[in-house]
């Protein structure tokens, strides 16, 4: 059996082998000696297997090796070259999965919660806990301990949002002296640790203390809807491209929202809070259910934001939308704080990326398949 064969007979198969491919790849381009050199040596080492006396197998074995690096010497720098190659082709695969098959995504805000969060912040007045606590913290739960104190008697100018690689976000806090970094945005920064233009700071009083627990970061699945129709209760990823009240900023492209697919092509909804009506019913799936109990953190549909104000669609229990064909409506499991068809309008189909599919960061709290 292969797993119990001496390692130097696998050498010399291995030897045996590469040196008769290149005697068949390479015959007319070889000097006349080298050939006749390296057939010789085959000769002399499939002999040496057959007899298997190791001295004789290791002895030919490394003659036969000289002989192929004289006929086909390793090019300069080959190990890097190879390391290249094989990284570039990781790369390509990497780019390939994500075009076409399964696209990362981080939750932006907190539309989706508690059904899938965005980051949130919390303010703490006790210290820090120690280095290993906040490692395994941030491993398993995506939480960023803050500790940011004013150096001097100041006030707040402004908020400026940073973000690095697309990906990284913090804001920075302008006062009148300096500039302090958070790892966190700056909506969080405003509305979780009050921080505004304005208020005053105090030296040696920390600024922000607390954590910032990272948006859920899921995995998208991009070819389902290029065979099935999308469903009702789909939590699904569209482009913003085209779709009238959300201005994308400068420079930016298009964005991509994710909310919970409520309303189908044809079909005519209505909020009743805190229930949603669907062609005259209260739909009847679980996703819809657990959100119109008002329990375990769910709220219930709403006409009106948070504020107060009443949406352009579905802004009173007495109004009715029809969902046009080729589009689909969209909601946000926390109601009352989420920026959807309510106010947006319906999501043309040509803006669909994909399912909600998996949650794989943080480890803790929402891991696995999305509901």
């Amino acid at each position: 059996m292969f797993f119990l064969t001496p390692r130097y007979r696998k050498e010399a198969k291995l030897v045996l082998r590469a040196a008769r491919k290149l005697i068949r790849y390479r015959k007319d381009i070889l000097p006349e000696a080298q050939l006749v050199a390296l057939r010789e040596g085959c000769t002399r080492l499939s002999v040496a297997l057959r007899r298997r006396k190791k001295e004789d197998i290791v002895g030919t074995t490394q003659k036969l090796h000289s002989l192929f690096d004289e006929a086909a010497p390793a090019p300069p720098l080959a190990g890097l070259r190879e390391n290249t190659e094989v990284i570039l082709v990781a790369l390509v695969i990497a780019l390939g999965v994500r075009a076409y098959f399964l696209q990362p995504f981080k939750i932006p805000t907190g539309s989706m919660q508690p059904t899938l969060y965005g980051v949130t912040g919390t303010p703490t007045v006790e210290p820090l806990p120690n280095l290993l606590v906040r490692v395994v913290d941030f491993v398993l739960r995506g939480r960023t301990w803050i500790d940011v104190t004013a150096e001097q008697d100041d006030t707040v100018i402004g908020l400026r949002e940073v973000s690095r690689f697309h990906f990284f976000t913090s804001t920075e806090i302008v006062t009148r002296g300096r500039t302090y970094s958070v790892p966190a945005p700056a909506n969080v920064v405003r509305d979780d640790f009050k921080i505004y233009p304005g208020r005053p700071l105090r030296a040696g009083e920390p600024i922000v203390r607390g954590h910032a627990d990272s948006g859920d970061q899921l995995f998208v699945d991009k070819v389902s809807y290029n065979f099935v129709r999308p469903k009702d209760g789909d939590v699904f990823v569209f482009k913003t491209t085209g779709i009238r009240r959300i201005v994308v900023p400068p420079g930016m492209g298009s964005q991509y929202y994710i909310k919970r697919l409520a309303g189908l092509g044809g079909q005519t909804l209505r909020i009743e809070p805190p229930n949603l009506v669907v062609d005259g019913k209260v739909p009847e799936l679980p996703v819809f259910r657990r959100v119109m109990a008002c329990r375990d953190g769910y709220n219930g549909y709403s006409n009106t934001s948070g504020r107060g104000e009443a949406f352009p669609i579905l802004g009173s229990p007495a109004d009715e939308y029809r969902v046009p064909e080729a589009n689909y409506f969209a909601l946000g499991d926390n109601s009352y704080h989420s920026s959807d068809s309510r106010y947006f309008g319906p999501v043309p189909e040509k803006n669909l990326v994909g399912r909600g599919l998996v949650v794989y960061w943080p480890f803790l709290g929402r891991w696995g398949l999305i509901r």
